[in-house]
């Protein structure tokens, strides 16, 4: 308890677990759906984009999350675009369009301002680059993804595990994707402040991941991707806090064992159930 007033004590460590509490929730929503979907690395692919357009808008002196949303909003229409003609499978588009924009964004710096702060921020994360601003946009970002799930949440189930048939029973599925696509696109900019480019994407596979080995059913892994989430952040930041350790490395290593436990606990239940029969 002593340890979580000195933390709280800190204005922007408030700011830190509150936008990251919320970032990891509407990161682990939206996991869901990708993971099923066999999505799971476009958050590694996003967020890659927008490192390459975090680190032009800094060699150029413009606003970063300016510039970062909507050129990662248009890469997330592109790779929705790609993979639905078939042409190109997801997997190789994904990487494709991650290397490319990595390779960009290491050159622009090189050749411009270098590895400055900002930039070494948003590679690999920073517990100061949270903003009052940047709290309110993840609230109302994470107003949006509560909002989909829980009014659409027939329609994101359908177009989640079958899309033919959600179009047959006229779900528009091609603006569900661009929605899911829009606002993980949102989230991987926010969130990558603090976590990095190198880390962001492991909010939105692992807290889905993790539910999956106990869990089911698709409402089941929801709830419990949302509350894994929220809790491997919290234990992530007070590690963080007590080691002085990189806060996303730390929020990175409290999913990997909540995963471990959650596996754990599925193989024990496995071997008792089938002992007890």
């Amino acid at each position: 308890m002593k340890m979580i007033g000195e933390m709280l004590s800190y204005p922007f460590l408030v700011r830190a677990l509150a936008g990251g509490i919320l970032i990891s929730l509407c990161a682990a929503l939206l996991g869901v759906s990708l993971v099923l979907k066999r999505y799971s690395m476009i958050g590694d692919g996003l967020s890659h984009v927008s490192f390459g357009a975090l680190s032009i808008a800094v060699a150029m002196g413009w606003a970063p999350l300016a510039v970062s949303v909507p050129v990662v909003v248009l890469a997330a229409f592109f790779l929705l675009r790609i993979t639905e003609n078939g042409k190109i499978k997801s997997d190789a588009a994904i990487a494709m369009i991650s290397a490319g924009s990595l390779a960009a964004g290491i050159v622009v710096t090189s050749l411009t301002t270098g590895m400055t702060t900002d930039v070494s921020s948003y590679m690999f994360g920073s517990i100061l680059a949270m903003s009052p601003w940047d709290v309110r946009l993840s609230a109302a970002l994470s107003a949006v993804v509560l909002a989909l799930f829980v009014f659409c949440y027939d329609r994101v189930f359908a177009v989640t595990f079958d899309e033919s048939f959600a179009r047959a029973t006229g779900v528009n599925v091609s603006a569900y994707n661009v929605i899911i696509a829009v606002l993980t696109a949102i989230t991987i900019v926010l969130g990558m402040q603090m976590m990095g480019a190198m880390m962001i994407s492991s909010l939105i596979i692992f807290p889905a991941l993790t539910s999956m080995q106990v869990f089911k059913s698709f409402r089941a892994v929801v709830w419990s991707s949302g509350i894994v989430a929220v809790i491997c952040f919290c234990l992530g930041m007070a590690a963080s806090y007590r080691f002085s350790t990189p806060a996303g490395a730390s929020v990175v290593l409290a999913n990997l064992g909540a995963f471990a436990a959650f596996w754990a606990a599925q193989r024990i239940g496995a071997f008792l159930a089938g002992k007890h029969k």
